[in-house]
């Protein structure tokens, strides 16, 4: 059912005459905190968007979606993603669709753009065929307004107002190191800068894009931190125990830079530098990373190998079609060689959204209250 009233408003332009704006104003259903939910980023967050393009980053094959009531629909896990079970904590009684299926009202409660093997940087994820990346998910938030500005019927204060009460979710730059900086035999960028360098390089180019995200509207930010990549299992089975920690410690090291400098530009927007901009940052790699050491404490007897997939720590080859998978997905931590179970996205998203162990300067809750 779609909760949306229509309402007009006049504005006097004269003594003797009058011109009416149609609005169209959603009316939030009761316990939903914010209008509307718009998602960028990758995998991890995908619902679809990859289906119908020539990719090797796609999910809508069984074993995907064992236990999502829809069956597969193109999320990279068993059931829910983080952004789903965030979604159900911000009170939306849907899930929010795909950039590929939203259309008409449905944009006004939010569109989920994400894409599987995509980045920040416009190359990366191009070994895995094609995907959408974060430039280009921007692109399509500026079509989306577009649209919108039509239902609004032009009236640009209104929309934009709507605009800045929402919630815009943004969890970039895993690919930008899986399927880019450490994947020398396609990439040569490794050779072209050092760690650090590279760091500075996605930051640069992440922060126009956020920077356009708030051109088009975007006021209450979430921007992740990348998770501890080297401690997934298709990381596990290269390593082949090769490492003081157990995990590729090259990557970890690596994506420290990033992650400090993303905290730092939260910091330089909140202090001015977008106007009126409130970013939160949400650090996925301590999360992550709680949630692998105090895994057994909250039921996941396995966090080292994916419920589904190929080879050591079912990680050498990700979940094929019709794969015999785990029988108690809730006792893993990995679904498969890269992204977690249903229930470990739930887990995260409830640690992110009213605790501020893992989010700064304030928590998902009391951003959607602002």
């Amino acid at each position: 059912m779609k909760h949306f009233i229509f309402t007009f408003t006049c504005i006097w332009l004269s003594l003797s005459a009058t011109k009416c704006l149609s609005q169209v104003l959603p009316r939030q259903p009761e316990g939903q905190q914010v209008p509307c939910f718009f998602i960028f980023g990758d995998s991890l967050v995908d619902n679809g968007n990859n289906n119908g393009i020539l990719t090797l980053a796609r999910a809508n094959y069984r074993p995907y979606g064992i236990d999502f009531p829809q069956g597969p629909t193109g999320r990279f896990t068993n059931g829910r993603t983080f952004v789903d079970a965030l979604a159900q904590l911000l009170g939306f009684r849907a899930y929010i669709p795909p950039n590929s299926r939203a259309r008409g009202l449905d944009v006004l409660r939010g569109v989920n753009y994400a894409s599987g093997a995509a980045g920040i940087r416009e190359e990366t994820g191009s070994n895995l065929g094609a995907h959408t990346s974060m430039t280009e998910q921007v692109t399509n938030f500026g079509n989306t307004v577009q649209e919108m500005r039509r239902l609004f019927r032009g009236d640009n204060d209104a929309l934009n107002s709507y605009l800045s009460k929402c919630i815009y979710y943004s969890g970039l730059g895993s690919n930008d190191y899986l399927n880019n900086y450490f994947m020398t035999d396609f990439y040569s960028t490794s050779t072209q800068y050092t760690p650090k360098a590279f760091a500075s390089a996605l930051l640069q180019d992440y922060a126009r894009q956020l920077s356009q995200l708030h051109s088009l509207g975007a006021r209450k930010v979430i921007v992740t931190a990348v998770g501890q990549i080297g401690c997934i299992p298709y990381e596990l089975a290269r390593i082949n125990g090769n490492s003081s920690t157990g995990c590729n410690d090259k990557i970890n090291n690596a994506i420290q830079y990033f992650n400090s400098g993303l905290k730092q530009l939260v910091q330089n927007i909140n202090g001015g530098q977008l106007p009126g901009a409130k970013f939160v940052f949400l650090d996925f790699y301590q999360s992550s990373a709680d949630l692998a050491l105090n895994g057994k404490s909250m039921g996941f007897d396995v966090v080292d190998k994916g419920c589904c997939g190929v080879g050591r720590n079912n990680g050498q080859i990700t979940c094929l079609p019709l794969q015999q998978v785990c029988e108690d997905r809730g006792k893993y931590l990995f679904w498969d060689a890269f992204h977690p179970t249903e229930l470990a996205n739930i887990l995260l998203a409830k640690a992110s959204y009213s605790s501020q162990s893992y989010t700064s300067p304030i928590n998902i809750q009391q951003l959607a209250m602002l």
